[in-house]
């Protein structure tokens, strides 16, 4: 199984829409910051989309024109990152709730948590030998030791890994579109150092019910966890 949660967004574009589809796979990649520094060299990323290295080219030129990415040449060079979240301002939780439209929000945090529920239900049913648990610690490690800086990305690269470790690209694809549709919100709040702590525990909960392979003690653990997100959310609108 590929361990990384880029997995879950850069899957190959119908060909159809093959510009525009690359276009929404790397900003998905870009925003979601599973992405750090620079995308992955050209040859692996077309390989890996299952487009032409001129469609790839195109899709990064649109996005450095748009600001998200920077292209440098020579040995070194690649498409490095250039994009990153705005300090959260009063107000923006509900400018980027309005822009979802009226009840969008609801069903958002309802379809991330069937998702994302069935996800850890799902592993904690895999069989107990492989990598994948040591996977599932690191992640967990990283997440856990994140300052508020470094915190979101890994957060996301926690929950989507959860998801990717299945096996399942369906899953892992419905678990990034889900976090995709609430990142704006969570980008728009602070994060909180006893929120972080918080989560800690959480995330705690979710690693030791699925590598105990309790599918019903892992939907209960993020079920709690994703309720937490909800309510700070609804604290903030309030």
């Amino acid at each position: 199984m590929d361990e990384s949660p880029l997995t879950a967004v850069l899957r190959p574009v119908r060909s159809g829409n093959a510009f525009e589809e690359t276009v929404e796979r790397l900003l998905r990649a870009v925003k979601l910051g599973l992405v750090v520094e620079k995308l992955p060299p050209e040859r692996e990323l077309a390989a890996r989309l299952g487009i032409s290295r001129v469609t790839l080219r195109e899709a990064i030129r649109a996005l450095a024109e748009a600001g998200y990415l920077e292209v440098r040449r020579g040995r070194y060079g690649g498409a490095f990152v250039t994009y990153a979240p705005p300090p959260p301002r009063q107000g923006d939780l509900r400018r980027a709730v309005a822009d979802m439209g009226t009840g969008h929000l609801a069903d958002a945090l309802t379809f991330r948590t069937a998702v994302e529920c069935g996800a850890a239900q799902v592993l904690a049913t895999a069989e107990p030998a492989g990598e994948w648990r040591e996977t599932l610690r690191r992640r967990l490690a990283e997440v856990n030791s994140a300052g508020p800086d470094d915190y979101r990305r890994l957060d996301t690269a926690f929950h989507l890994s959860i998801a990717e470790l299945t096996g399942s690209p369906l899953l892992a694809a419905a678990c990034a579109d889900a976090r995709l549709r609430v990142t704006d919100l969570l980008n728009a709040i602070p994060v909180l150092q006893r929120n972080i702590e918080h989560a800690a525990a959480q995330h705690e909960a979710i690693v030791a019910a699925i590598l105990a392979g309790d599918p019903d003690a892992a939907r209960r653990a993020v079920t709690e966890h994703l309720e937490g997100t909800a309510a700070l959310l609804r604290g903030f609108l309030a």
